[in-house]
């Protein structure tokens, strides 16, 4: 791993403030990484402290002045740029993703690629940022609108996704001609530290502006000072529900923008007229692909009571096959929790579940012994649960599957709602009635419904986000792009007359 950080260019003690260009010493707090895999510091962070905060906010503020003016193919051009970078540092990158978070290798690789992906998005993008024209009621009159840059994007990432929701924000708002100032989790921070040094390279060759693109490390404090700071256009924050509330109550009560992107409770109902081996795959990588760590990890499964008991065989079966460990290992197939905090919630989720009644069908425990020196492995577990467990209702960040009955779509797409989030969704069915209804206005009040696809995962293409305590944000594809940006309508007359709207007269 050494032979990677100086790759990436990371020493064992980093400057965690940057405008994109250099480096601001700071007297903030230091953050030691240590890595899931083996429990073994990585590298430590100097975070940021008031002083080093306002400097980065006041150099960020004098970019925005001069990169809104370069004209968006050219911002797009220095994102096409950042995508060859990411390309090039991709297996280095990918590795450290895995080491620091914990996550499969092979996830790691599909993050970075997430990013080069979202750089081409991005690329595109820059050339059609688009406005309507209208029809004027007025004679002599056009009417059309158009989009300008926000400002100040303030970007607060969690620890499961260290680099691509970044990424997702970044690119777009760059192109849009906002600048950003990026906090990533304090237990990630080597990601963000290896991503601003990769940037850096393309910044000083293209002479952008110093303060388009900046970090800023440190722990709750430092997300407050973005949140409570009037300068900060838009704040984009993922995370916990419980996390954005404080950042959704915070930047409104300065009547500022937000974007939120919070926990999810995703369920799969599997039909009975569903295909089984699509079923298995989508129900058993949703549930402990990275450890169960992802918002869009398939937390409930709603199986129809016909085929309750085969899926339930076919999942234990399945469950007795996985491979717990070193996810820098091609073998494995789960990898570590993030850290002891992560892995007594689990525990003490396991304990709660039975305490409602809950039978586990595949008990859960903490792994020990050679290769789980970190006390940060554990077992993916599945139990037999109601919807109306307070438990359940909870989004538990690790590999814990409820699974429950229904006899029709209506009870199942009730089951499916029943709970407080609403990121993703998913029903594997051969039956195109159910499809359409699990679609329609009355089907999955969630901001992603997928049939016969997992609820885990989501291209850059489309939009994504989710409804009610996931906070109605929307990154990446289709038509996020507009929530960097401020509206604005223009009518132009261009007669020697001032005929009024809506027929009025004023005569003088």
């Amino acid at each position: 791993m050494q032979t990677i950080l100086k790759e990436l260019g990371i020493n064992q003690t980093n400057q965690g403030v940057s405008t994109g260009l250099t480096w601001i010493k700071s007297k903030g707090a230091k953050i030691t990484s240590y890595s899931p895999v083996d429990g073994n510091a990585i590298a430590s962070i100097v975070g940021a402290d008031r002083k080093s905060y306002d400097a980065l906010v006041e150099k960020a503020q004098e970019a925005f002045l001069e990169w809104r003016q370069w004209p968006a193919p050219k911002r797009g051009e220095i994102v096409r740029q950042i995508g060859n970078e990411l390309r090039l540092n991709k297996e280095a990158l990918g590795k450290l993703v895995s080491y620091e978070m914990g996550k499969s290798l092979q996830e790691g690789m599909g993050e970075v690629q997430e990013m080069i992906d979202i750089c081409d998005f991005a690329v595109g993008l820059s050339r059609q940022l688009h406005g309507l024209t209208m029809h004027s009621e007025r004679p002599g009159h056009r009417m059309y609108e158009q989009y300008h840059p926000l400002g100040i994007v303030g970007i607060i990432s969690a620890f499961n996704f260290p680099v691509a929701v970044w990424s997702w924000n970044t690119m777009l708002a760059m192109v849009c001609g906002d600048v950003c100032i990026w906090k990533p989790s304090e237990k990630t921070p080597l990601c963000g530290i290896a991503c601003q040094k990769i940037i850096q390279k393309v910044f000083k060759q293209n002479r952008v502006p110093e303060g388009v693109s900046c970090l800023l490390t440190g722990g709750r404090e430092t997300g407050e000072w973005l949140s409570d700071d009037t300068r900060i256009a838009l704040v984009s924050a993922t995370g916990s529900t419980r996390m954005g509330k404080a950042v959704g109550a915070a930047v409104g009560q300065r009547l500022g923008r937000s974007l939120l992107e919070l926990g999810g409770n995703n369920a799969i109902i599997i039909s009975k007229e569903a295909d089984l081996n699509i079923a298995l795959v989508a129900a058993v990588f949703g549930a402990v692909g990275t450890a169960g760590q992802r918002c869009t990890s398939t937390r409930r499964l709603i199986i129809h009571d016909k085929i309750y008991n085969k899926v339930k065989d076919l999942l234990v079966n399945a469950y007795s096959q996985l491979k717990i460990g070193n996810p820098l290992l091609e073998k494995n197939h789960v990898g570590p929790l993030i850290d002891i905090a992560a892995v007594n919630m689990y525990l003490q989720a396991i304990e709660k579940c039975k305490a409602e009644g809950g039978n586990f069908i595949v008990e859960g425990a903490v792994l020990k012994g050679k290769g789980y020196e970190s006390g940060c492995y554990v077992k993916p577990c599945i139990a037999e649960a109601k919807n109306s467990f307070e438990i359940v209702q909870h989004e538990t960040f690790a590999p814990i599957l409820y699974i429950m009955k229904y006899k029709t779509i209506e009870e199942a797409l009730a089951l499916q709602n029943g709970v407080p989030q609403g990121l993703s969704s998913a029903i594997i069915t051969n039956n195109l009635r159910e499809a359409e209804s699990f679609l329609s206005q009355a089907g999955s009040d969630c901001g992603i419904a997928n049939v016969n696809i997992g609820t885990s995962g989501a291209e850059i293409g489309g939009a994504f986000g989710g409804e009610k305590e996931t906070g109605g944000g929307r990154e990446s594809g289709s038509d996020a792009w507009k929530v960097y940006m401020r509206r604005q309508t223009n009518t132009i007359n261009y007669t020697d007359k001032l005929p009024l709207a809506q027929g009025i007269r004023f005569d003088l």
